[in-house]
């Protein structure tokens, strides 16, 4: 997997970078606390477990934005198969710009620093999951030629 990018503003998440590690941290926190998040902080353990999670999934992707050498936000993905493509893929699970940073076209950013990723890497598609009430980015998404799927898709959840 070749995850690299060629774009001054966009960084990929190095690990042994402790301030890459914290603003993980912070950004994941922040979008928790969102609304659209909806949920609480994470506990110290968890940032660990989080931070241990990605570092170590052989096909993790976190992706940063810079907005004048300052972290911004964040994607992070996955890459997987596509068995009906016959190619691998990527799946975004989150995509977060902080609130300090937002309508600066950072999420755009991110969304053409993953689909260079893809592109480098052959995948055949990439997929996302968008809440139906959060219209800022459903029209992000749009604008970058993301669309419902033929046949559009329900995303289920069974909680463990």
């Amino acid at each position: 997997m070749k995850v690299k990018i060629e774009q001054p503003d966009l960084e990929i998440c190095d690990f042994e970078d402790p301030s890459h590690c914290a603003a993980l941290c912070n950004l994941i926190n922040e979008y928790i606390t969102d609304p659209m998040g909806g949920g609480t902080p994470l506990t110290e353990k968890q940032k660990l477990y989080l931070l241990d999670g990605l570092e170590t999934h052989p096909r993790a992707i976190v992706l940063f934005v810079l907005f004048e050498e300052q972290i911004a936000g964040m994607i992070s993905a996955f890459m997987n198969f596509s068995t009906f493509k016959c190619k691998p893929m990527i799946n975004i699970h989150d995509v977060f710009v902080s609130r300090d940073y937002r309508g600066r076209g950072l999420g755009r950013k991110l969304m053409q620093g993953i689909t260079e990723i893809a592109r480098n890497n052959d995948c055949g598609k990439i997929t996302l999951e968008v809440r139906h009430d959060n219209e800022t980015a459903q029209k992000l998404y749009s604008s970058e030629a993301f669309e419902d799927g033929e046949t559009p898709m329900y995303f289920w959840t069974k909680q463990l």
